[in-house]
């Protein structure tokens, strides 16, 4: 175990940096419990995330703006979620960059489809830097302050490790009967 975890304070960064590009949240609350229990820097991890998450976000939404013909194939089967994501940004505007960031899904379909309009690529980036920070301190802070608890809870379920594919799962599955309804031809 103690190799684990120290292969995860000389490595981490790295792996929060990656992760954090296509989403991050479970890197940054994973950084934030590491912190709890002192193998990695909290600051180092929320900065580190927060720049990632932004880097991310302008990649998709360059790639959306310049590469349309070429990102398009990809998303023959998700075109009624990249059309709802650009409904839910006509419907709330500037709030869905900061939304987005905390709803699994729309991270990816969010820039795209924001790409694909003529929104103001200075005034994303301005948004996305302000909504990756709060993203990363907030997740960063809350898993840090809950280190304990979470803690607590690891080891309860390290006795009953079943019952945690079962609550992903059921998890996933929500997310996914959500987003399969939400997208349904009515």
């Amino acid at each position: 175990m103690q190799d684990i975890l120290t292969n995860l304070s000389t490595y981490g960064y790295i792996i929060l940096f990656l992760y954090s590009l296509g989403g991050g949240m479970v890197a940054i609350i994973g950084a934030g419990l590491l912190s709890f229990e002192g193998n990695m820097n909290l600051t180092l991890s929320i900065i580190i995330a927060a720049i990632a998450n932004f880097i991310g976000d302008m990649i998709l939404v360059y790639m959306g703006r310049y590469n349309k013909s070429s990102v398009m194939p990809y998303f023959k089967s998700h075109k009624r979620k990249l059309a709802l994501a650009q409904i839910l940004f006509k419907k709330y505007g500037d709030k869905i960059i900061f939304i987005k960031k905390y709803v699994y899904g729309l991270k990816t379909l969010v820039p795209l489809a924001i790409g694909l309009t003529k929104y103001s690529l200075i005034k994303f980036a301005i948004i996305n830097a302000i909504c990756s920070a709060i993203w990363a301190i907030s997740f960063g802070l809350v898993s840090y302050y809950a280190g304990g608890f979470i803690s607590q809870f690891a080891s309860y379920f390290g006795d009953r490790a079943y019952i945690v594919p079962i609550f992903l799962f059921a998890l996933l599955g929500s997310i996914w009967i959500y987003f399969s309804w939400a997208t349904k031809r009515r």
